[in-house]
């Protein structure tokens, strides 16, 4: 079978134009799709699956982990999912239920008025110079054009921004190596009082020693997969139920479809070793059995765009304000979950003093009409590892999806949008922005 190029040429149907177009529906996609709607944009919301929320639902990622500053959407949100307030690292180590998520956002959505596609996965980008004209979307009746005065790149990889050749940067410094992917999934049948741990962060003992130092010295001698020692057991609604998050691959970058594969065959094999893990060697688990399982990887890391800022290591270590704050009192530690092993990347996980994220590092380096949204937004591998969970993506998409509804409604671009103004609107709703 030989390999090269061909020459693809075919006439694309502009489906419908809108002031703004969000692009991936997770935890940033459905805040920023909502926040748009609600200044009178014309917006609508590109998902690649059949259900909205991303890692809130499909990913099976829980607890809701992180914290910002009060009156972000992400309250409206949390209240909507009936999950109590979480700190930092989930205080209450409380996970939503996926299934209610999967009807709360559609409403969430719905009510806004946003326009919803779901199968639609975003295959190019129509470019005008240097400037997001449209999105190609892949449809049952073939390849379509959504046009949009403003984008949000909501897709966690960063797909649109990617297509239309922004600079970006994937990895940590020295090896570009990614954090490792799980796959999540969920037993049932475990006793009420039997064990909980959220993870490096948590020192519950167990048998005489500390949990995570149990399942490493076993993991160590052959009884969970390779690089699967940190075994994280959530409390779900559910009596009986646990929420596992520990299965493991290394070495995937998840925007190759080789490495998604392999990682799905690897990670569904994982799963029966853990369980077999954890009715041998942990109490009250002895009958527990597989409810469910994720229906995509939980990816933690790929592209990380190059923007007008770049969120740096000591802006997290010394609590940095900045002038064009869009997102206030970021809080979550710096969590590297380890590219060549098993467990944390740093012996010692980093605290961070609760930080702010400007709008700059939203607004991509050269590309116009294009806003980032989510885990894909400008910073360091670092910084990524503390700003990529779900409470944060949540704010930065609220402040996106206003960053583009501003442009749009003015007829600008968004890097030409004036912070203030971005501000004025959070502030209008009563988000807490500065000190």
């Amino acid at each position: 079978m030989s390999t090269g190029t061909i020459s693809y040429k075919k006439e694309l149907t502009i489906k419908d134009q809108f002031d703004v177009v969000v692009v991936g529906s997770g935890p940033a996609g459905v805040c920023a799709a909502v926040s748009a709607a609600r200044m009178g944009a014309r917006t609508a919301l590109v998902e690649r699956y059949g259900v909205l929320g991303g890692n809130l639902t499909v990913g099976a990622v829980a607890p809701i982990l992180g914290s910002v500053s009060k009156g972000t959407m992400r309250d409206e949100l949390l209240e909507r999912l009936g999950v109590p307030g979480c700190d930092r690292v989930g205080a209450t180590h409380q996970c939503h239920d996926f299934e209610k998520a999967k009807r709360v956002l559609v409403d969430f959505v719905h009510e806004a008025g946003v326009t919803i596609y779901l199968q639609t996965p975003v295959v190019d980008v129509i470019m005008d110079g240097d400037r997001v004209d449209g999105v190609v979307i892949s449809t049952k009746t073939g390849l379509k054009v959504l046009r949009a005065k403003a984008f949000v790149d909501a897709s966690g990889d960063g797909d649109v921004a990617y297509y239309a050749g922004a600079e970006y940067q994937m990895g940590r410094e020295g090896d570009s190596l990614v954090q490792p992917v799980t796959l999540m999934f969920t037993v049932q049948g475990v006793e009420e009082d039997a064990l909980k741990c959220i993870g490096e962060i948590d020192y519950v003992q167990y048998k005489g020693e500390r949990f995570l130092d149990y399942t490493t010295r076993l993991c160590n001698e052959g009884h969970l997969p390779p690089n699967a020692a940190s075994v994280r057991l959530f409390g779900t609604l559910i009596p009986g139920e646990r929420l596992v998050n520990t299965t493991q691959a290394n070495g995937i970058f998840a925007v190759n479809s080789e490495d998604v594969a392999k990682a799905e065959i690897d990670l569904r094999a994982q799963i029966d070793k853990v369980v077999e893990f954890l009715r041998k060697f942990v109490d009250g688990y002895q009958n527990c059995y597989v409810k469910s399982t994720a229906e995509t990887l939980g990816v933690r890391e790929t592209r990380r765009f190059i923007g007008e800022y770049i969120l740096e290591d000591n802006d997290l270590r010394n609590g940095r304000r900045f002038e064009d704050v869009v997102v206030h009192k970021a809080s979550f530690l710096v969590d590297i979950h380890n590219p060549t092993g098993s467990g944390q990347a740093e012996e010692v996980e980093e605290d961070v003093v609760p930080y702010d994220i400007p709008l700059r590092c939203l607004i991509p380096k050269r590309i116009d009409g294009l806003v980032l949204s989510g885990r894909c937004i400008s910073g360091t591998h670092r910084a990524h590892a503390s700003y990529r969970v779900m409470s944060i993506c949540m704010a930065i998409g609220e402040a996106s999806g206003v960053a583009a509804a501003l442009a749009a409604l003015k007829g600008i671009n968004p890097r030409e949008v004036d912070y203030k103004e971005v501000q004025k609107v959070l502030l209008d709703r009563g988000v807490d922005l500065f000190d």
